[in-house]
């Protein structure tokens, strides 16, 4: 309970997480071509609560934490996300800035729960950050300010939502996601109703094609279930300062991503910043063989 690093097994879990969340900033990217972004969103997580809430049981735990995570993940995180991404930021940069998240959790586990940072995890952080200012020094025509304020909050979202969830130890991870999401769907729904008309969300499920369908079902299953399933599972084991800079790997798959499927430019700065990052997370995952040494939270 709360290692300070990940034993291999739970390593490689992280990782194909990444992988998943990495490149589903492209299949974000094509279905928000096809629907809003509010209505996907509330589609997502419709299909995460339904069917799922018949087969698992409600988690013991206050409804306040449940409400908390489905608000910032559903709408937080992902209304902020898929409107950044419909006409404000490019798929890549987006997978990149949401890594602030990183930073985020960490200052918020300092701050809130009083954890313990090592060096090698401030030396993690400190690479990222360097690695994301590489990128946001670099924005180009189709990623604009609002769209990075946009994905910014949506990354201060996560963080928190990684806090709520870390609150929540021994819980089953996916029956806390699923039921989380049935305070997520509303508001998204009524968002959308004020944002994008009441004909939207309507539209979007009667005339969607099968390839939007997909790119939903992929959210909610994908992502949605098995993923932050797996992101609390590890939160719950080990602390934020271990867990959260996995997410790291997230803008290398989501660049590797869209260069490959979207043609988005890879110049040398964004594999220079890719290189920062995959340096940090290399100290992450090494620093508990090198050195002991900590730094108290205040």
């Amino acid at each position: 309970m709360n290692k300070t690093s990940l034993s291999l097994p739970h390593a490689l879990l992280a990782i194909f997480t990444m992988a998943i969340w990495g490149s589903n900033f492209v299949v974000i990217k094509a279905a928000l071509a096809h629907i809003p972004p509010l209505s996907f969103a509330a589609l997502r997580f419709s299909l995460a609560f339904v069917p799922a809430v018949f087969f698992l049981k409600r988690p013991d735990v206050p409804i306040r934490n449940l409400a908390a995570f489905g608000l910032l993940i559903g709408v937080g995180q992902f209304g902020f996300l898929y409107i950044a991404m419909r006409s404000f930021i490019a798929p890549g940069i987006a997978s990149l800035v949401m890594q602030t998240q990183v930073l985020f959790t960490i200052g918020l586990a300092v701050w809130i729960a009083r954890e313990k940072v090592r060096v090698y995890q401030m030396v993690t952080v400190a690479l990222g950050a360097a690695g994301l200012l590489t990128i946001l020094s670099h924005t180009d025509g189709a990623t604009t300010v609002l769209g990075l304020g946009l994905a910014l909050v949506a990354s201060f979202s996560w963080a928190l939502g990684n806090m709520v969830q870390r609150a929540t130890p021994g819980v089953n991870s996916l029956a806390f996601v699923v039921w989380s999401s049935a305070f997520s769907v509303p508001p998204l729904i009524l968002l959308s109703l004020l944002m994008e008309g009441p004909h939207a969300l309507p539209d979007a499920i009667l005339h969607s094609s099968p390839g939007v369908w997909a790119a939903i079902a992929w959210q909610s299953f994908g992502n949605s279930l098995f993923g932050y399933a797996v992101w609390g599972y590890l939160l719950a084991r080990h602390s934020a300062a271990a867990v959260a800079p996995w997410a790291l790997l997230i803008p290398v798959f989501g660049m590797a991503a869209s260069a490959l499927y979207l043609g988005e430019p890879l110049p040398l700065w964004k594999l220079a910043a890719a290189a920062l990052i995959i340096g940090g997370l290399a100290i992450n995952i090494l620093g508990p063989r090198i050195t002991p040494v900590r730094v108290g939270a205040g």
